[in-house]
């Protein structure tokens, strides 16, 4: 495996820039996730990656070796790249074993045990019995078809492993188990992996390191608790994990707003600021030891585990998202204490 590493690629298609002087490091044997909205450029980056397209300007490395820009650029077939797309695209008249030794190198293939032992390995590697190996696609649930399309990536020992919302069709559970299994394959094998996902539970989940991107630019890109706790801007707090924003006004590293006086997380300078309050730091009916601002409770969603209530503060102030433990959501239409636990983030307004 190598590290990865992209120097302002860019990628438009006529007007449209879909990938703007993207600059970033994946380090060798991590797993990074590059997460957006819909049309952010995700996909045309993972593409670029690949070498299923070429940017028009800019530099993609693999360790040291160039693969695109800089007047070079290999074809896809000689990046030794693994690709798991959304739907697995496993060959559906081929078994297990076949999908799985498809990538091979001829020699291997060549040699029945050779292939059998390869394909034996990549199986537990994923976590299937050695018996999936005679099944066919249609005989796999959902999660195993994308355990067998990651080992087919994984076979041929590729230098960087790409996947394309490879859990976006499962059910929400089975994504969890599945997502979890494919991470473990990924580190067992100290595979460099790009994940490309729109599921910010997924990103901060499963990854190493996070890569925001919007409008084609690359916004951000940390440890997953370093992006959740520091955001570079109010977007990207409000996209990863959600945020209420509050005007506020900054003071000696104190941010005062209609929730009271905020001490902060980060550095912000004196002055009008945008102060960013997440859902979870929200506690209602005095779990806080600034809960003093009354708020009427307009909904509640419930979710087992946990509940969010949209509340309006009292009398005419704004609306904002408490996130509590389920079994303590408060009754629609109550009136409860709000109050703030915690350093919370502010940007200059």
């Amino acid at each position: 495996m190598s590290s990865l590493h992209l120097d302002d690629v860019t990628r438009s298609f006529g007007p449209v820039v879909a990938v703007d002087r993207v600059r970033l490091s994946v380090p060798q044997s991590s797993i990074t996730a590059v997460l957006g909205p819909s049309g952010c450029g995700k996909t045309t980056l993972l593409r670029l990656i690949a070498g299923f397209l070429e940017p028009q300007s800019g530099t993609i490395r693999f360790g040291d070796q160039v693969v695109a820009g800089a007047g070079r650029g290999l074809p896809p077939q000689a990046r030794r790249v693994g690709y798991v797309p959304q739907e697995g695209a496993l060959f559906p008249h081929l078994d297990v074993a076949a999908n799985i030794g498809f990538g091979l190198p001829r020699a291997q293939r060549r040699s029945a045990r050779t292939r059998a032992s390869r394909v034996g390995e990549m199986l537990d590697l994923v976590e299937l019995p050695a018996s999936y190996a005679d099944r066919h696609p249609h005989e796999l649930s959902g999660g195993q078809q994308q355990r067998v399309a990651l080992a087919r990536a994984l076979a041929p020992n590729p230098t960087v492993v790409l996947l394309d919302e490879p859990f976006s069709s499962l059910d929400t559970s089975l994504r969890t188990s599945t997502g979890q299994a494919v991470v473990r394959a990924l580190h067992a094998a100290a595979a460099t992996a790009v994940l490309v996902t729109h599921d910010q539970d997924e990103a901060l989940s499963l990854a190493d390191q996070v890569a925001v991107m919007r409008g084609g630019r690359l916004v951000q890109a940390d440890a997953p608790y370093a992006l959740y706790r520091a955001p570079v801007d109010p977007e990207v707090a409000r996209f990863v994990g959600g945020a209420n924003a509050l005007p506020a006004q900054v003071t000696d590293g104190v941010a005062s707003c209609v929730l009271g006086d905020l001490p902060l997380a980060g550095a912000c300078p004196d002055g009008v600021a945008e102060v960013m309050v997440r859902p979870e730091q929200v506690r209602l009916d005095g779990a806080a030891s600034n809960s003093n601002v009354e708020a009427r409770v307009t909904e509640v969603s419930f979710y087992g585990h946990d509940a969010a209530c949209r509340l309006d503060l009292q009398p005419d102030g704004p609306s904002l998202v408490a996130r509590i433990i389920g079994l303590e959501a408060p009754p629609v239409g109550s009136i409860v204490k709000v109050g703030v636990a915690g350093g919370v983030v502010a940007f200059p307004g």
